[in-house]
């Protein structure tokens, strides 16, 4: 309820208002600095401190000079599309081209994909042995790692037949990446052909 008072105050009461705001900005200004109240007056020949620039848009705040910061999994997915071109496959429609001409594109997609996963994430096999080889196991294994199926599966399973060995990363190094908060959550950026002097326009 104080919190409430206090706010319809300020929006009522001007001279209030402009108070609190010259407590606040006199709070970032350097020791020994502050505002100057309405009714001073300023020598003729005192510098005037600027006011700070305000970034451009999509640029880290000014406010801690924090960096923008993007999600792993953008980084991921734009490496993925830059080294392999993998987001131009998935989103193109393949219904009118024929199994050859899909094999033949995911071939290059496969094999520059699987370099960029291999290069930063090191991927490998949770359980080492051969698909269809019979796995025991000393305790219940812990189901984030092994995942038991079938009609067997339960408490007290000391066996089975392994399906898939699964995947886990054995390192974690994306790219680093710097840019523009606007910039954030682009894979890859709009590409666009600007013409040479004297070219005909498009």
């Amino acid at each position: 309820m104080g919190r409430l008072l206090l706010a319809w105050q300020i929006l009522t009461n001007r001279p209030l208002a402009e108070k609190l705001l010259k407590i606040v900005q006199n709070l970032h200004l350097p020791s020994g600095e502050r505002l100057p109240d309405q009714g001073d007056s300023q020598p003729a020949n005192a510098s005037v401190r600027s006011a700070p620039a305000e970034p451009p848009s999509g640029l880290a705040s000014a406010a801690g000079g924090q960096p923008a910061v993007r999600s792993d999994a953008v980084t991921l997915l734009s490496a993925l599309q830059r080294e392999g071109r993998l987001i131009d496959f998935l989103k193109e429609p393949i219904e009118s081209y024929t199994d050859a001409q899909v094999g033949a594109a995911v071939r290059d997609i496969h094999r520059d994909c699987s370099l960029v996963l291999e290069r930063q994430l090191g991927i490998r096999p949770v359980l080492e042995q051969e698909e269809g080889s019979i796995i025991e196991f000393s305790a219940q294994p812990d189901p984030g790692r092994i995942r038991l199926s079938g009609a067997g599966a339960g408490a007290g399973a000391a066996s089975g037949r392994l399906v898939h060995h699964g995947w886990q990363v054995t390192r974690c190094e994306l790219s680093r990446w710097t840019g523009t908060s606007a910039a954030a959550d682009v894979i890859a950026a709009a590409e666009v052909e600007v013409p040479g002097r004297g070219s005909p326009r498009p």
